[in-house]
């Protein structure tokens, strides 16, 4: 494998020399689990998903750890705002972005660990820190002395006299150098903690990804990965809390642009939103992840729904030769990097370079169609098993069961919401009529099969009723 990556520590392309030859040891950053998932949120996983495809393509035994952040400020501000625990607000929102990663078709992680579950390991890291003096203890917090790390700042190209204070405590009085970053932050009332050397509390955001990288991966390990905005403060101070600890950490930095809105990065801050679960009532799952995936990783994504459907036209156009294809040959025998073309593993080698690669895949579709349009069976069946092989790295290969069982679903649902309609359009007849005996039974049948009704100024809405424990 000839494989080059940009690395963000080195400002520079490097080739890709795992620490073990064949395997590949990844952290990524996952999401902090206080709101639902937006488009934006999910461009991360998606690119770090055909980094792995490819990887796996080339023979390498993918190790990928993606992080869950299930306490936070964030969290918890949430959970006063919903009035309820912080727990069941950041469980919720833990499975509503496992089902975004899902519908959006990206591989699972190897492990998935949540921040709560690793309380030990931080305590660990902040006591191997304290005793080299690069961290120290204040009232029941605990604060990394940046001042002690020599390369603080290399990774964004920052001087320590140019930054900010870090805003991550009330107590700025307390800290050595204002710039220096919480590890652990003292319990408060109301709030949840957990027990310490120093006094109840609960890590701060940096400490958790260190703590967790270490504990799967060891104390060096291949790639780690995230979004853009990550660089600092989050990575920057993960290399400081790591390597002042003794640990060599992660041999190449990743990272992937954002996608954004009239120039904006897209935040819930911002108002600017699009939730994965609305995009894809509008546009298919594979489509959304076709759009994603097609620009390079370190590409701006500026979205818009005119270019999703302009890109979803150009998959459709794979996606028949595909269907068109396997009708007349089957499934292709020959698959993985023996059917892929030597200039699209050019393209992906040079640092995930998608849109070349589409180039190649395109090219290569064209020459199936023209196959066909020449009746020569033998050539279009060879550019098939190329095609496939091609999206399979892409994470969009329709015949894939991410898919094939996307359809299913939707179909399924098409079929409900069909039934569901013409049982409400006969339940307002009935109600126009004032048989509200008959409007009522129709709202019962449907409530026994599941269906919840709820009328508005705007009409009936239905919705599946939730499922309830034994």
């Amino acid at each position: 494998m000839s494989l080059s990556l940009y690395d963000t520590a080195s400002r520079s392309h490097r080739p890709f020399m795992p620490m073990v030859p064949g395997k590949a040891s990844i952290y990524i950053c996952g999401a902090t689990v206080q709101a639902q998932p937006h488009v934006g949120h999910v461009r991360s996983a998606v690119s770090f998903d055909v980094l792995v495809r490819w990887l796996s393509a080339n023979g390498c035994d993918v190790t990928l750890v993606r992080n869950v952040t299930d306490i936070d400020d964030k969290i918890l501000h949430k959970a006063v705002h919903e009035e309820r625990p912080w727990w069941a607000v950041a469980a919720d929102y833990e499975r509503a972005f496992g089902h975004a990663y899902d519908i959006l078709g990206c591989v699972r992680p190897t492990v998935e660990p949540r921040a709560t579950g690793h309380i030990t390991q931080m305590i660990e890291l902040m006591e191997r820190l304290i005793e080299r003096g690069s961290a120290y203890a204040v009232d029941g917090d605990v604060y990394f002395s940046v001042g002690s790390f020599a390369d603080y700042g290399a990774l964004s190209g920052q001087q320590i006299p140019d930054m900010q204070n870090a805003a991550d405590s009330d107590f700025l009085d307390r800290k050595r150098d204002p710039r220096d970053f919480a590890l652990w932050k003292g319990a408060k009332a109301g709030e949840p903690a957990w027990p310490s050397p120093w006094g109840a509390g609960r890590p701060g955001w940096h400490l958790e990804c260190s703590a967790m990288a270490n504990y799967y991966l060891g104390s060096q390990f291949d790639i780690h990965g995230g979004g853009l905005d990550l660089v600092f403060p989050h990575h920057e101070n993960e290399i400081a809390q790591s390597r002042a600890a003794g640990d060599d950490f992660a041999n190449y930095w990743l990272h992937n642009a954002w996608v954004t809105t009239s120039g904006e990065k897209m935040s819930k801050s911002l108002g600017n939103s699009l939730l994965v679960t609305e995009v894809v009532k509008i546009s298919r799952p594979v489509e959304l992840r076709w759009y994603l995936a097609s620009a390079h990783y370190r590409s701006m994504i500026e979205f818009s729904f005119d270019a999703l459907q302009e890109s979803a036209v150009a998959f459709r156009r794979i996606e028949a030769f595909v269907e068109r294809a396997v009708e007349m040959f089957g499934a292709p025998s020959m698959h993985g990097l023996e059917a892929i073309p030597a200039e699209f593993a050019a393209a992906m080698n040079d640092d995930l370079g998608v849109p070349a690669a589409l180039a190649v895949l395109f090219g290569r579709t064209s020459v199936g169609q023209q196959a066909f349009a020449d009746r020569d069976s033998q050539a279009a069946a060879a550019v098939l098993a190329e095609v496939v092989a091609m999206l399979d790295v892409l994470g969009c290969n329709p015949l894939a069961d991410a898919w094939t069982n996307v359809a299913a679903d939707d179909r399924a649902h098409a079929a409900l919401e069909s039934l569901v309609a013409e049982q409400l359009a006969a339940r307002m007849d009935a109600r126009a009529q004032k048989d509200w005996t008959s409007a009522d039974a129709i709202r019962d049948r449907l409530a026994l099969a599941g269906v919840e009704i709820e009328d508005t100024a705007d009409g009936a809405r239905w919705s599946l009723a939730e499922r309830s424990e034994a």
